[in-house]
Order: structure tokens, then sequence, then C-alpha cells
């Protein structure tokens, strides 16, 4: 007989929903295009975020965004085969540099 109730536990697969979120856009001619991003995997996935003020920190002050549902989201991704998606990411890349490479500047490498 087992002494412990699981009944009250959470499944670690089953998430509340996000609610509404502010996710990044491209803005283009045609209108807002929705930005996707890549984990360190290299998975595609979908981001959004709870609070403007997060996606600012995370992204930048000149990031585009529109508010979206979770489910909105969801159902514009799905087309395109990426199911997942993270809220309120706080780990990102360093900043991509627009400056030219030089090889000079590459460390040498024995062969």
């Amino acid at each position: 007989m087992c002494l412990f109730s699981y009944a009250e536990d959470p499944d670690p697969d089953e998430q509340a929903p996000a609610g509404p979120l502010f996710v990044p856009v491209r803005t283009e001619a045609a209108g807002p295009v929705l930005r996707v991003f890549r984990t360190p995997l290299g998975e595609r996935t979908a981001v959004g975020f709870s609070r403007r003020d997060l996606l600012t920190a995370t992204l930048g002050a000149g990031q585009p965004a529109i508010p979206l549902a979770e489910a909105a989201l969801r159902a514009l991704t799905e087309p395109l085969g990426i199911d997942r998606l993270v809220v309120d990411p706080v780990l990102t890349a360093p900043a991509v540099t627009t400056g030219p490479v030089y090889a000079a500047d590459a460390p040498a490498r024995a062969l």
C-alpha cells in the first residue's frame, strides 16, 4: 500500500497557459513578421514575453513586438513545424558585431 497521495502533485508536462504575450516581430513592407529563434541545440522555437520590460531587457529597446495570446502564437507556428514555445527567456547569445572580420584577427591554427 502506498502511503503518499500523488493526486495533488503537478505533472511537469502539463503547463499552465501563459496568457497574453509580447511576441517579437520584424517590420516588413507587408506588415509585422513573427521572429523565430533557436534553442542552444538548434531547435526552432517561438518566443514570447509576459511583460514588455522583459522583452526590452532581453532583445533591446528597439525590438518591435505585438501582443498575442499563447494559443494564437502556437497556431501561427504550428504550420511551420514549430511546437516549442519559450516564455520569458533570459539567456541569449552575445550581440552580433557588424564590423568586418579579418583573417589577421583570427587565432592561428595548427595543421
